[in-house]
């Protein structure tokens, strides 16, 4: 019965996976064939301030005069300044808050007279019955320059200042306006008052939504008709800004006039078809070649993102006639995809990304060959992103062989160098300059899918800011010990193939939860050991909590969740030994429940993980040695490494046999450098 439920669940889970996987190739289908180009028929080339080159233009029907974006966004802005958001008044919350507080201190507020108690659920009652906003939404109304807003309370609804009510954090401020409570403010800190303080103004956003669309339809989208059979513009006049609307009202009305419903059918269908083949294609690369990404959410949302992103863009640069397509940066696909992953992936995907992007451009020919040179240069150049000037090395190279590669097809085009176009050169020296944002948006990359790059790697490395300086000061014993194992996990990674940078880096924060009470760890103690006063549980509980303490501070300092992974998994699930084994030893009749001496784990779940428990463990126990000679560190790593294993803590993890082979030796040699284990010499006998 077990396997049965047990064979279903993982059929279950499997066909989640595919099918969230089918669903984000139909999606990013579809967003690429919305935005692809459909227009047919004439298309005219004209702009604000130059002269019309075509015949006299004459209205062949009546047409709306559209106005501009920018009109519209003006209008919207200024109507949207008298637009009032619903917030609906739960009275109960109040109630309960000071009820709450009430009861918890029903017995008086240690320190200060009883009296306090009411004084306080007073304030908090009227405080309550102003209003109270949550505080990012209170900032956001404000910056929105909102002035009032609509409070409904049962069947009646008013308008509001914004000053009249509060935000969580204003409330809390003043509750301590009171000059009584404010005189004992410091008493009253440790209460934690804001934990009574809870946003009664809740926003109503199904009604505000109504009412904000009501305000936004009020706007009529034209401002204006053009009769047909009116001469809109003649050959060589200027085009001025009302002419540029009234040609580019035309050009959409003449959009939706000749897409009939069979063209924009057959249309739709072929481009559908086409980009569907490509995701196709590349989703099934990754399925048979990369599977490691394709099983991880965030690497094929990266990816599926930007073979999105860039045909978005060209089609929209290619409906609203911008500027050339040739000034974008395609380049920064393969960048993005060989920092984070791999030079295959980069280049098939960049490939893809192009392929998709001729559905929308003119010259398919030209475009491919030009995009694609220039992704392999930006992949052969960029093979590890550590260094600003790297990108810009990058940008140059693109630049000059999306150049080359350019004139040569004109030479083989036309034999006369001087009738060749030069403008295009233009186009790649500014698609270079934007090629240079790759370094900043790549932040950005990181942010939103979770990746980690080298350069953030080595900035989180810098042991002169940070929690690593604070490190240093507080804990120079735990630092040394940090760098110690650093080194020896990252030898030990270049070893087995392994990102040697990223456990060193992890190798420096996995103890900086040491910081909150470093005399308890031996590497900082100066002779007194604190443990002596203490039960062998709290001391056990003082040493787990060095995980615990440093997810907090990692968390705090916005650490990446893959350098917070080595602090909670260094230790894995294992036991603070010492003080598991003393305790059975002095309670042999007792059956000794493990969990308070037990590390809150998971064990390690990447081999990186695995190198820092193994460096860790055998680097900790290698101060313990009474000797440092060749056969006593070999002893001592086997134990340790052997240990960790029959415990199970790589269960989880891809590391093999031949890994942790490696990584005995590699330790054992590093070892006998670091200690100068030396020959014994023999002693000379005295003669008699």
């Amino acid at each position: 019965m077990y396997k049965r439920t047990d064979t279903s669940s993982k059929r279950t889970s499997t066909w989640r996976k595919v099918t969230a996987r089918l669903t984000l190739v139909v999606v990013t289908v579809a967003i690429i064939v919305w935005t692809l180009p459909r227009e047919q028929g004439q298309k005219f080339k004209y702009d604000i301030g130059k002269p019309w080159m075509y015949g006299s233009f004459i209205a062949k029907f009546d047409f709306p005069i559209y106005k501009t974006d920018e009109t519209i966004k003006a209008q919207e802005d200024s109507l949207l300044k008298t637009f009032q958001p619903y917030y609906n008044y739960d009275r109960s919350i109040g109630k309960t808050a000071v009820g709450r507080f009430v009861n918890d201190y029903r017995d008086g507020i240690p320190g200060l007279p009883h009296a306090y108690v009411k004084l306080i659920a007073d304030r908090l009652r009227a405080i309550y019955d102003r209003g109270i906003m949550d505080t990012p939404e209170y900032n956001q109304i404000y910056r929105d320059s909102t002035t009032q807003v609509r409070v409904v309370d049962g069947n009646k609804a008013q308008s509001i200042v914004l000053s009249g009510v509060y935000s969580t954090l204003s409330a809390y401020e003043q509750l301590f306006a009171d000059e009584i409570i404010s005189s004992q403010r410091s008493l009253l800190q440790r209460c934690n008052l804001n934990n009574y303080i809870e946003p009664n103004l809740i926003y109503d956003k199904s009604r505000s939504d109504i009412e904000r669309n009501d305000l936004l339809s009020s706007i009529p989208p034209a401002s204006g008709m053009v009769m047909s059979g009116q001469k809109v513009i003649d050959r060589g006049d200027i085009v001025d800004e009302y002419a540029y609307r009234v040609l580019d009202s035309f050009d959409r009305e003449m959009r939706r006039r000749n897409a009939t419903s069979s063209e924009l059918t057959d249309t739709i269908v072929g481009q559908s078809i086409f980009v569907t083949l490509m995701v196709g294609l590349f989703t099934m690369f990754l399925g048979l070649f990369r599977q490691d990404y394709f099983r991880k959410p965030r690497s094929i949302a990266m990816l599926y993102a930007l073979i999105t992103i860039f045909p978005v863009l060209v089609s929209l640069m290619m409906r609203h006639n911008l500027l050339s397509v040739y000034i974008v940066p395609f380049a920064m696909v393969p960048i993005f995809v060989r920092v984070f992953m791999d030079s295959r992936t980069a280049f098939i995907c960049h490939v893809t990304m192009v392929l998709i992007c001729t559905a929308a451009v003119r010259y398919q020919y030209e475009f491919i060959i030009i995009q694609i040179v220039a992704g392999l240069f930006a992949i052969f150049s960029l093979r590890e992103l550590t260094r600003r000037a790297q990108v810009f090395k990058t940008a140059i190279t693109v630049g000059v062989s999306s150049s080359i590669v350019y004139m040569t097809m004109q030479m083989m085009q036309d034999n006369d160098f001087t009738m060749m176009d030069t403008d295009m050169y233009t186009h790649f020296v500014v698609n270079s300059i934007l090629l240079l944002l790759t370094y900043p948006l790549m932040y950005i990359i990181e942010k939103t899918f979770g990746f980690v790059s080298s350069v953030t790697l080595f900035e989180l490395s810098n042991t002169n800011r940070g929690l690593l300086r604070d490190l240093s000061e507080k804990t120079p014993g735990t630092f040394q010990h940090s760098i110690t194992v650093g080194n020896l996990a990252a030898e030990i990674a270049n070893k087995i193939g392994a990102n040697s940078l990223l456990v060193r880096t992890g190798a420096l924060y996995h103890d900086i939860g040491k910081m909150v009470k470093p005399a308890y760890f031996t590497e900082n103690q100066a002779g007194v050991n604190l443990h002596n006063a203490l039960s062998y549980k709290e001391s056990a509980n003082i040493i787990v909590s060095h995980v615990t303490e440093g997810m907090k501070m990692a968390e705090k300092e916005n650490l990446p969740a893959i350098i917070r992974d080595f602090i909670v998994t260094h230790h894995g699930r294992g036991l603070t030994k010492y003080f598991y084994i003393k305790y059975k030893n002095e309670h042999p009749d007792e059956e000794v429940d493990p969990t308070p001496f037990q590390y809150p784990g998971p064990d390690p779940m990447t081999r990186e993980q695995a190198i820092l428990m193994i460096a860790d463990g055998v680097e900790a126990a290698s101060r313990s040695l009474p000797e440092y000679t060749e056969e006593n560190i070999s002893m001592l790593v086997n134990r340790i490494i052997d240990s960790i294993v029959s415990e199970g803590h790589f269960k989880d993890c891809p590391i093999t046999f031949k890994d942790i082979a490696d990584a005995k030796v590699v330790l054992i040699e590093r070892l006998k450098s670091i200690y100068h284990t030396r020959i014994a010499y023999p002693e000379e006998k005295s003669a008699k």
